[in-house]
């Protein structure tokens, strides 16, 4: 204060940029931006197992381990995937990669849980066919899973293909007996047994992506040792009221020694198809479809008593009665109709 009793001013000091102090946001000050980088140096590989938010891939004749990338954000990464890696794609111990992109899936397998379940699982990607694998005893066969596997290869654009094992331990005729039910189809099958080599089957496998799929028990890891060697795919009996053990835990692809690979999947009690259009549900019995065109418009295709020529296709020969039986307790599981 001087002797007005007024403070004296402060020399006036000229200020720049520097001597202004910004707080840095929560998310720093470094600006954003929505060009995200075109990994045109990514290596494309196939995913060949997927555990616990690793995935291996098969990359120049070797595995590789890698993470999803943020940025594919909820995008979902399965066995059969082709993806671009970037990052460490040495293979060594320590190396991890990344998952950048998914490219165009060429087929997808789905499931769900129950007919009446919304949410469905992708089983596998890119396979050119599902091998539906039941056994002829021990746990006996079901045509009713084999009918919803069918559905599903068709639906996904995947070729079907049938697999009857323990023909050894089952009746003489059984395999032919059991095969009769998709006598209308083209169906390929093939038989295997325990105390010979799945000559027939490894010459249908070779050269392709094919995925094994059937019930617990039914042999799908005994087929997978014998058709890749070092495989190593751990096996288990049935228990005491027909029910196969689970022994395989998550689905792995394997190279076969001929060349292509065979994906072996966890023994399922079920084969759920809400995923699969009412339309499409038909369309996957290609034996009655073409019946269904005599139908009046709407028809639910439930009875004869509501008009359904179904029924006159069937006693005309060009189907099997079990096979209409099949398609109507689907329909009846869903609680929906063909329009």
């Amino acid at each position: 204060m001087d002797r007005t009793g007024e403070f004296p001013l402060s020399p006036r000091r000229e200020l720049d940029e520097d001597d202004i102090r910004v707080r840095p946001g929560r998310r720093g000050s470094r600006p954003r931006t929505r060009t995200r980088p075109s990994h045109s140096d990514a290596q494309e590989a196939m995913v060949i197992g997927v555990d616990r938010g690793r995935y291996t891939c098969w990359l120049d004749e070797q595995a590789v381990i890698a993470m999803r990338a943020r940025e594919l954000g909820r995008k979902s990464v399965v066995v059969g995937d082709r993806v671009a890696l970037v990052g460490d794609v040495t293979g060594g111990p320590d190396a991890l990669a990344r998952i950048v992109r998914i490219e165009e899936r060429r087929s997808v397998l789905r499931r769900t849980a129950d007919d009446d379940d919304p949410y469905e699982r992708v089983i596998v990607a890119n396979a050119d066919q599902l091998v539906v694998v039941t056994s002829l005893v021990d746990p006996p066969p079901r045509t009713g899973f084999v009918d919803r596997c069918l559905v599903a290869a068709l639906d996904a654009g995947v070729e079907p293909l049938l697999c009857l094992t323990k023909a050894d331990l089952a009746p003489e005729g059984a395999a032919e007996k059991f095969r009769q039910h998709w006598a209308a189809l083209d169906l390929p099958v093939v038989t295997t047994r325990r105390d010979a080599e799945p000559v027939e089957l490894e010459e249908r496998l070779t050269g392709r992506l094919s995925v094994l799929f059937g019930h617990s028990g039914v042999g799908k890891s005994t087929l997978v040792n014998r058709l890749v060697p070092d495989a190593e795919r751990a096996t288990g009996g049935v228990s005491a009221v027909g029910k196969g053990r689970h022994t395989s835990t998550s689905a792995v692809a394997l190279a076969l020694p001929a060349g292509g690979w065979v994906i072996d999947t966890p023994g399922v009690r079920s084969f759920g198809l809400a995923h699969v259009s009412p339309a499409s549900l038909l369309a996957g019995f290609t034996d009655l479809a073409d019946g269904a065109d005599e139908c009046p418009p709407g028809c639910e295709h439930r009875s004869a008593e509501e008009g359904c020529a179904l029924d006159e296709w069937v006693a005309a020969g060009h189907a099997s009665p079990e096979r209409l039986a099949s398609y109507r307790s689907l329909l009846a599981s869903r609680g929906d109709f063909v329009s």
